[in-house]
């Protein structure tokens, strides 16, 4: 479940495995790139954790972010 914390959506993703993680960004990124909005995220082996807010609205929580968000949670519904 994504949360919304400091103006920012914040959701933390869990892996089997680091490739399994990384597989996972990249589909992320591809979909992000299209979007033409790009998560703050970071990975550490299996785990990858995403914040997503607008920057040029002023790094506050908008529609673009709740699209990207279900975007991403669609990728882990396949």
């Amino acid at each position: 479940m994504w949360q919304k914390i400091n103006n920012k959506l914040y959701k933390k993703f869990e892996f089997k495995h680091f490739v399994d993680a990384f597989s996972f960004m990249t589909k992320v990124a591809l979909i992000a790139e299209k979007m033409n909005h790009h998560p703050n995220w970071s990975n550490v082996y299996n785990t990858v954790e995403i914040s997503l807010n607008t920057h040029d609205a002023g790094d506050i929580v908008t529609e673009k972010d709740y699209e990207l968000a279900k975007a991403i949670d669609n990728l882990m519904a396949e």
